[in-house]
């Protein structure tokens, strides 16, 4: 069975409920406090895993408490972690989040053993792809030339079937890493989705890397270089990520809906309406089921709702991890919706 390979961060969630998010030099008082596992590499793991699809973490993290406990969280939700480091010598990764009434979030994130991620990483990486280390190399090519992204139309659309495994990647781990992953993957073949975020400028020989990538509205315009506000410029955002190299560009508008451009066309799927309680994990819970929608042979017309339907529900929660559906309540949701 197909599988999906998530190379990315384990954090451990440190998550406040505030009234509203403070502005500068401001102090508030909180509703509660809790820790929970988190890092969008381990939160897009969870997803996968609890749609019932092969889900495989790679990464590290610290050789403390919280990282006994991340682990244990992660094998209970399914997922192969035989490919995590624990890294002795730095704590885990931390992400301080503040909640408030809306389900808005501000977060600030301590990378610990996510920032230590390398090329020993990406080895383990290559060995679970059952590939020799010099793979790349022999090939003599990074994949970085337009005629691999979307430009020359070599590299074929998503329309019926996405086929084979697939890796997915984030930015909370050195970007080094993230372009090494992204070449060992294309030179053995598997295809790359990228969520781009923490927002960050990118590498221009990263993009022809890419097979679909996932950036929201701050995201993306971090990307492109003018602000990405709505449909029009979200459409504009995702056909310049195409001149990029890219082979599909999905912007996420929140509330407002997603924006897919392919080689073929540009289209829209409207969110699903829902009464938000948390949004901090909604952004990885689209990354899942969009991905675990893939490798099960979906369009990505398909995918793109699979992906919608769990971000919605994951809204809907508090929490990350916990938030994340499994199929038969995704299943049900698209059945009462019409989107099934």
């Amino acid at each position: 069975m197909n599988s999906i390979i998530v190379f990315g961060s384990i954090n451990i969630d440190l998550v406040s409920k505030t009234p509203r998010l403070p502005l500068p030099g401001e102090t508030l008082t909180g509703h509660s406090f809790v820790t929970a596992p988190g890092g969008k590499g381990a939160n897009q793991a969870v997803a996968i895993a609890k749609l019932g699809v092969p889900s495989y973490m790679v990464g590290r993290v610290g050789g403390d408490n919280f990282g006994r406990e991340l682990l244990a969280s992660l094998q209970a939700a399914g997922v192969q972690t035989e490919n995590v480091l624990v890294d002795e010598g730095i704590s885990s990764g931390v992400a301080a989040i503040a909640v408030d009434d809306n389900g808005e979030n501000q977060i600030i994130i301590t990378p610990g053993a996510n920032g230590r991620v390398d090329a020993t990483d990406v080895e383990r990486l290559q060995s679970l792809l059952k590939i020799p280390p010099s793979l790349p190399s022999q090939r003599g090519e990074t994949n970085s030339s337009p005629s691999q992204g979307g430009l020359g139309g070599s590299r074929p659309p998503f329309q019926g079937e996405f086929g084979g495994s697939i890796l997915l990647l984030q930015l909370e781990i050195p970007l080094s890493v993230v372009i090494a992953a992204a070449q060992v993957a294309k030179a053995a073949g598997i295809k790359v989705i990228l969520d781009p975020a923490p927002a960050q400028n990118l590498p221009e020989e990263l993009y022809p890397l890419i097979d679909i990538i996932t950036p929201n509205e701050t995201e993306a315009g971090r990307l492109v270089g003018f602000p990405v506000d709505g449909r029009e410029a979200a459409s504009e955002a995702a056909q310049v990520l195409l001149q990029k190299g890219v082979g599909n560009a999905i912007v996420k508008l929140g509330a407002k809906g997603v924006i897919c451009a392919t080689q073929a066309e540009t289209f829209f799927t409207p969110a699903f309406s829902v009464t938000a309680v948390d949004t901090v994990a909604a952004g990885d819970a689209f990354n899942g089921g969009l991905a675990a929608a893939l490798v099960e042979g979906l369009s990505l017309r398909q995918a793109i709702v699979w992906g919608a339907a769990t971000g919605a529900l994951a809204a809907t929660k508090p929490g990350a991890q916990s938030a994340m559906c499994d199929r038969a309540t995704l299943d049900e949701f698209l059945k009462t919706r019409n989107k099934g």
